[in-house]
């Protein structure tokens, strides 16, 4: 019989020798075409690798706005080769497979349905081509799920650590803390005294205040204070303004899928820009509010809407951010009541919906057209195709008796 702890080789081994070949066509293409394979953040990355093995700091590269824990991982791009980062995104992206497949493992799936799941990911053209361009994208996927695996598997110190150092590599996994903490307190809250006692305000908040929620909080938080204070020493404000700061008062005006791009662009050099990007967030925390209680007691699907939500109603939206929640669609999917044609005519209407985008941001990107309100439109109506579909998803999903019972 198969155990819980071991995983598909074969379907991994195919999965990461498709990802050596797309880096090896990349390395290829790079040197022989005009226009090239590797994503600019990859240039990014090594460059501020390069200024850190030069005792230098990773923010003397412009447009580095990453921990320097990212530019240390990948200094072996400097002294072994140049692909060292591509090697380590794309193992990343197929380990991200194998902790897809032993959470649904864990939640008591058959060996069939976690294998045909975790195939999503680890044969889904997406993740692979954006992992062997040299997005560090997978990195935060690992860690996520590495985080979900150790919560289902009861593993709290591990899932602190994990988590601890998903939110220092990028700040949008914080939106998970408040769903975890119900969790936990779920968890804590069994005997019907204390039932009663959560009726009342006062309650309810005592019922947070529990040995494994603590210990949790304890350990990430100090994983995240540590390397925030370490490199905040070694970096200062630079650290702290690129990495955590900017993002929060971030203005992206170049063109995206966000529905708030075209009204920062126009406001660029108001009086209220900077406040007009700061409300962009009050849609984002209520609808997270409303995900955390409603669904917090089956986890993976609560990260999934939250991560959803998050970046479809974020102030900026590229299709890079779109891999922070498909990573997490394979542990929804084999719970989802939807037939074979509404699932693939749901996948149609959200690449139309992102094809329909492109078509006014290409005539604006290449052919100069003023196209701006036309792609405002398009992101619009790209959110109305989000929102429908994590409707549907939210009506058709039915969690299994297993999955149920160990939510309890």
């Amino acid at each position: 019989m198969e155990r819980l702890g071991t995983g598909p080789p074969a379907l991994l081994a195919a999965s990461l020798a498709l990802r050596l070949a797309l880096v090896a066509y990349g390395d290829y293409r790079d040197q022989t075409m005009p226009l090239k394979y590797t994503d600019i953040d990859y240039h990014v990355f090594t460059d501020a690798a390069r200024f850190v093995t030069k005792g230098g700091s990773p923010y003397s590269r412009s447009t580095y706005r990453y921990t320097p824990l990212l530019a240390w991982i990948l200094t072996p791009n400097i002294f072994l080769s140049a692909a060292f980062g591509k090697l380590f995104f794309i193992v990343c992206d197929v380990l991200s497979g194998l902790l897809i497949y032993r959470i649904l493992r864990l939640r008591g799936l058959r060996f069939q349905t976690a294998l045909r799941a975790c195939t999503l990911w680890l044969l889904n053209p997406v993740p692979m081509g954006v992992s062997s361009r040299g997005s560090a994208e997978s990195v935060l996927a690992a860690l996520v799920l590495g985080t979900v695996l150790c919560l289902e598997a009861r593993r709290r110190t591990w899932a602190a650590v994990l988590y601890g150092l998903s939110v220092h590599m990028k700040i949008y996994p914080i939106t998970y803390a408040l769903p975890i903490a119900l969790t936990l307190r779920t968890q804590e809250t069994k005997p019907e005294a204390l039932r009663m006692r959560g009726r009342s305000l006062t309650g309810f908040l005592g019922s947070f205040f529990n040995r494994e929620l603590l210990l949790f909080a304890a350990v990430a938080g100090g994983v995240f204070c540590t390397l925030t204070v370490l490199f905040y020493y070694m970096y200062g404000w630079e650290f702290l303004h690129e990495t955590y700061l900017y993002h929060l008062t971030r203005r992206d005006i170049k063109h995206n899928f966000s529905p708030y791009f075209y009204m920062l662009y126009l406001t660029a050099d108001g009086r209220w820009s900077w406040g007009l990007g700061l409300a962009a967030f009050l849609p984002q925390i209520v609808l997270l509010l409303v995900t955390s209680w409603a669904f917090h007691r089956d986890l993976a699907f609560c990260c999934f809407l939250h991560t959803a939500i998050f970046v479809s109603f974020n102030k900026v939206c590229t299709s890079q951010y779109f891999l922070w929640y498909l990573c997490l669609l394979p542990l929804v999917i084999p719970h989802l009541t939807l037939s074979l044609r509404q699932g693939v005519s749901l996948l149609l209407l959200w690449f139309a919906g992102q094809g329909i985008w492109l078509g006014p941001a290409y005539f604006l990107e290449f052919e100069g057209f003023n196209t701006f309100l036309l792609i405002w439109l398009a992101g619009l109506h790209f959110l109305i195709i989000n929102s429908f579909i994590l409707i549907q998803i939210v009506a058709h999903y039915k969690p299994d008796s297993a999955t149920q019972r160990k939510a309890e």
